[in-house]
């Protein structure tokens, strides 16, 4: 049976642990791979990890590192940052990475979705879709390195299109959101999900269970992840790496499919 997954993201900036509010102003908060023994004690159900400066810099993925987490990881990694070819793709599955992640690479060449997936396989093709309404509309356009760059793509445009060149998930990224931990933008998640097949995961916004129930219950099996949310606590936003119970997991998973 298929289950929603509660997924931790992890935002890698000069190799260490960075968090961001509306994607500026990076925080430092720790050692990514510190970070990734205690989701692993904690049983997480797969960890996204995204290198923000590659891409922006024009550099290549940084293989050492991402060998490292892969060899600590004990759960499903996906990789993001810098990735812009499909032998690139290929070198970092080989590492032990459960899936790819892509961004602006898929905007500048298409066709490259549809070639990782020749070598890689569908199933580990992950296009993100970092987002934010258009100035004066409620259009939600899809934006690049690092939010600074307006592809004017419309998000269910550009979802429908990767989907049909070989993507097999997309994530939901919200610019305006990230950071915020004041939830989720459920209208549109709603939108991807009537609109494409594939898997799709929610991400910006997260600042509690329920938060991540409302995802659930609006749209079903999806995945929900969260960056602030699982590396903060309280008001003063102290450090402290946290994630669900297995009890707390199958209560909000099970109460938000009961409540569809």
């Amino acid at each position: 049976m298929l289950r929603p997954r509660i997924i931790p993201c992890l935002l890698i900036q000069d190799g260490g642990l960075v968090k961001t509010v509306k994607f500026k102003d990076p925080k430092y908060v720790g050692d990514p791979i510190n970070a990734v023994k205690i989701f692993n004690e904690k049983e997480a159900d797969e960890l996204i990890v995204i290198d923000i400066d590659a891409t922006a810099n024009a550099v290549e993925p940084n293989y050492a590192q991402i060998a490292k987490l892969a060899a600590e990881c004990r759960m499903p990694l996906c990789y993001g940052g810098g990735i812009r070819t499909a032998e690139q793709a290929k070198q970092i599955i080989a590492l032990g990475v459960e899936k790819v992640a892509i961004s602006s690479a898929a905007f500048e060449n298409p066709q490259l979705i549809s070639q990782i997936a020749a070598e890689i396989g569908r199933q580990s093709v992950v296009v993100v879709l970092d987002h934010k309404a258009r100035l004066l509309s409620k259009q939600q356009d899809v934006w690049t390195h690092n939010g600074t760059r307006n592809t004017k793509r419309s998000v269910i445009e550009a979802a429908k299109e990767f989907e049909e060149l070989g993507a097999g998930e997309i994530v939901l990224n919200s610019i305006e959101n990230d950071g915020k931990m004041k939830g989720y933008d459920i209208e549109l998640a709603i939108k991807l999900r009537e609109a494409v097949r594939i898997p799709i995961t929610i991400l910006g916004g997260g600042g509690s269970l329920e938060d991540m129930r409302s995802v659930v219950a609006a749209c079903g099996v999806v995945g929900v992840a969260a960056g602030s949310f699982f590396v903060f606590k309280g008001g003063y936003r102290a450090v402290l790496i946290s994630y669900p119970s297995a009890q707390q997991k199958d209560d909000i998973i099970y109460s938000a499919l009961r409540a569809r």
